[in-house]
């Protein structure tokens, strides 16, 4: 019969212990920070911009861009669901999701290898998404879209940014994906190699 296992403690949570992961993740959440502070600036203030200067429901382009109505324009619209309105009237749901999303995100962020910098980026464009739009949810009850291309649902910066997020999560989950089948692939065909193969291969490689 096997001796019983110790069974482990879960680590408490100590002053000194936040101190030291802060200590040792504050460039993480300086990047982090940085991100967010740019992208929702600009949402925010592209936001008030279009409150101030176009009528709801109304279109807009500089006179020299007019040309372009047809296929994309400024209008002031606003929804109370998620981006690219969809799901209307869940101003609270999705409240309550933004708040969880960065929450996570804040977590986990300092938790990601550095090299792995396509999710750190993903990661950080769909933070700085989340909290643009929060930022209406909580100061308007809904939130502001003034980018209307064709005949697609208005969106705004936010929304942009957490879309962009979404794909790079995914084309460099892909290319990760990829680039570790083929380096399992060599190993298996290494492994695969009769000795005196392997043995020529190592001679020339010290030659």
């Amino acid at each position: 019969m096997d001796a019983p296992q110790p069974v482990l403690q879960p680590k408490r949570l100590t002053r000194e212990s936040v101190g030291r992961f802060f200590k040792d993740s504050w460039r993480d959440y300086l990047l982090l920070l940085g991100m967010g502070v740019l992208i929702v600036g600009f949402d925010q203030w592209s936001k008030a911009w279009v409150r101030a200067n176009v009528p709801l429901g109304g279109d807009w382009l500089p006179t020299w861009l007019n040309w372009l109505m047809p296929y994309a324009r400024i209008r002031y619209w606003y929804n109370s669901g998620a981006a690219f309105g969809l799901f209307q009237e869940g101003n609270l749901i999705f409240t309550s999701l933004a708040i969880v999303v960065a929450l996570v995100i804040i977590y986990y962020f300092p938790r990601v290898a550095r090299n792995e910098w396509w999710l750190r980026v993903a990661m950080g464009l769909q933070f700085s998404g989340a909290v643009g739009n929060l930022v209406d949810r909580l100061f308007f009850k809904h939130v502001t879209d003034f980018l209307s291309v064709g005949s697609f649902a208005v969106f705004n910066v936010a929304d942009s940014s957490i879309s962009v997020g979404v794909a790079a999560l995914v084309v460099g989950a892909w290319f990760t994906d990829r680039a570790a089948k083929k380096k399992a692939k060599a190993a298996r065909a290494a492994e695969t190699l009769p000795p005196e193969q392997s043995t020529g291969k190592d001679e020339a490689k010290g030659e």
